[in-house]
């Protein structure tokens, strides 16, 4: 079907537009957090908060304050949540997952790379990325919370206190 009639197209303009005003200003109100991605957790917010927008847009099921509510009560509990998580290290560790070292010194940590589901040739990619072209040249490779990759130089690495804040990297061989 290419066209129901006027009345849904207006709906959806009127209710799209208050609906996203309203998005934008939970999100100014709830602060830069709720945005972030910096673990999965976060990402699941971030599509969910779309997915729900999406919804209310496009279903006449969904009234707007229903909407709306659903909009809130997710950056709300992304709120809560995230401050747990700021007071409890047993709760974070429930909730955020933490970063893995892939390279230590030129070598790979294969049991690590086996944990995560990461092959030799991704990591080949990241290091080339970084404008190195033999593993030999890092110092670290560490899988970050969010999935993204961080490379440290051997050149760089002085006393690579950058490396010491994961139970994980603590423990890898050296």
């Amino acid at each position: 079907m290419l066209f129901d009639d006027w009345t849904g197209l207006g709906r959806v303009l009127l209710e799209g537009t208050v609906a996203y005003g309203a998005l934008v200003a939970i999100l100014r109100i709830s602060g830069k957090r709720t945005l972030t991605k910096l673990n999965a957790f976060d990402l699941v917010v971030t599509v969910a908060l779309g997915s729900t927008l999406a919804t209310i847009l496009l279903s006449k099921e969904v009234a707007l304050a229903e909407g709306v509510l659903a909009l809130a009560l997710l950056v709300t509990l992304q709120a809560i949540i995230t401050w747990l998580s700021v007071r409890s290290p047993r709760f974070q560790s429930v909730v955020k997952s933490e970063p893995t070292l892939l390279v230590r010194e030129g070598a790979f940590l294969r049991g690590a790379m086996r944990r995560q589901r990461i092959t030799r040739e991704e990591i080949m990619a990241v290091i080339r990325s970084e404008g190195m072209a033999d593993p030999s040249e890092v110092a670290a490779l560490v899988l970050e919370t969010d999935g993204s990759m961080s490379v440290i130089s051997s050149s760089q690495a002085g006393a690579a206190a950058a490396l010491t804040h994961s139970r994980e990297i603590d423990a890898a061989p050296k």
